[in-house]
């Protein structure tokens, strides 16, 4: 039996959808319940648009449904960008409300085990509770759009982005955006590093845990006097830049965990040389973390289709099509530990 998890984020934008499909704020299941569960034949009725070929499952799914709580308004709307992450039963993501110039974004873990949802921090409440907020900066991030990924270290490691660039100006204050962890065990926050790259923010993002390296693809500031994206590569040790240049990955990227090399777009970082060089990697939108097998598997822009990159011989190959309807774009992917299935 597959059981899986829906943890909803509430997407109601403008005055016209709000007075059509009024909600309450914070949104509720009927009766008060914190999830409902849900099983049927229904979920393996095929579509019309299902595309040929596709195999549908013999077996319906259980379906756990809840809200993310502390949808106390509308946003912008509410919505998760980041890529969460599991460690043991812990499923760790974050949703924010793409608001600008001061926005909300907050992290939450759900543990499996008891079905309950805590969230671990308020990200603008911690930075004016920190003092990490100058006077004349009119800005708090309402996104985060990286991955949250844990470090052996026990930490979650994530970046934060803004709701909308027309904030992101001298006129608001803007500087930048932050690195920081948090601790589930203590429900510690701590800035790791302030505007590492000055008056970027970072859309994109992924950790390297047993090297405890950050890495980030950015997005200028309309005052950013650098308009490339950039790529910063973060030593959380020692909290210091690695490297910072210009032609960073805009979405996503490729981890080797057993080499520690990061591939995107064409390119190769190495941290045991610091420098990047061409790879034969396509431009990656989605991925998924290296098999057993030194495998990764990925899609480049709106597209379904899949490759397959080993990143032992530097070998790309094309597999064809993923996608199971008209429905092409895929943002996330992740194998199972087998290598087998995606």
């Amino acid at each position: 039996m597959i059981r899986t998890l829906w943890l909803a984020a509430v997407l109601v934008t403008g005055a016209g959808a709000q007075s059509r499909y009024p909600l309450p704020y914070p949104p509720r299941l009927p009766g008060g319940q914190e999830f409902v569960t849900d099983r049927s034949e229904a979920f393996l009725k095929a579509p019309a648009n299902l595309r040929a070929g596709v195999a549908v499952a013999q077996t319906p799914p259980v379906v756990d449904f809840m809200f993310y709580p502390h949808q106390d308004r509308p946003g912008g709307p509410w919505t998760v960008w980041g890529d969460g992450s599991v460690a043991g039963d812990k499923y760790y993501s974050a949703i924010g409300d793409h608001l600008g110039p001061r926005g909300t974004a907050m992290v939450f873990e759900y543990d499996s085990s008891t079905r309950k949802l805590r969230r671990l921090v308020d990200i603008g409440a911690f930075l004016e509770s920190a003092g990490a907020l100058p006077a004349g900066m009119d800005y708090v991030p309402s996104k985060i759009h990286t991955r949250i990924e844990m470090g052996r270290d026990g930490w979650l490691y994530y970046a934060t982005h803004r709701g909308s660039e027309k904030t992101c100006d001298d006129a608001h204050g803007y500087r930048g955006d932050w690195i920081l962890r948090t601790d589930p065990r203590s429900g510690k926050t701590e800035i790791v590093a302030t505007h590492p790259v000055p008056k970027h923010s970072m859309p994109a993002g992924l950790l390297d845990p047993e090297r405890l390296i950050f890495y980030g693809g950015t997005a200028p500031g309309l005052a950013a006097p650098n308009r490339s994206i950039q790529f910063l590569a973060f030593d959380l040790v020692n909290r210091k830049s690695l490297k910072v240049a210009d032609g960073g990955f805009q979405r996503n990227a490729i981890l080797a965990r057993s080499t520690g090399r990061l591939y995107w777009d064409g390119k190769m970082y190495d941290p045991r040389t610091n420098e990047i060089s061409p790879s034969a990697v396509p431009a990656v939108r989605s991925a998924t973390a290296e098999t057993p097998q030194g495998i990764v598997y990925g899609t480049t822009g709106l597209s379904a289709d899949l490759w397959a990159f080993n990143v032992k011989s530097g070998k790309l190959e094309q597999l064809g099509s993923g996608a199971v309807a008209k429905q092409q774009y895929t943002t996330t992917m992740d194998a199972d530990p087998t290598g087998r299935y995606l």
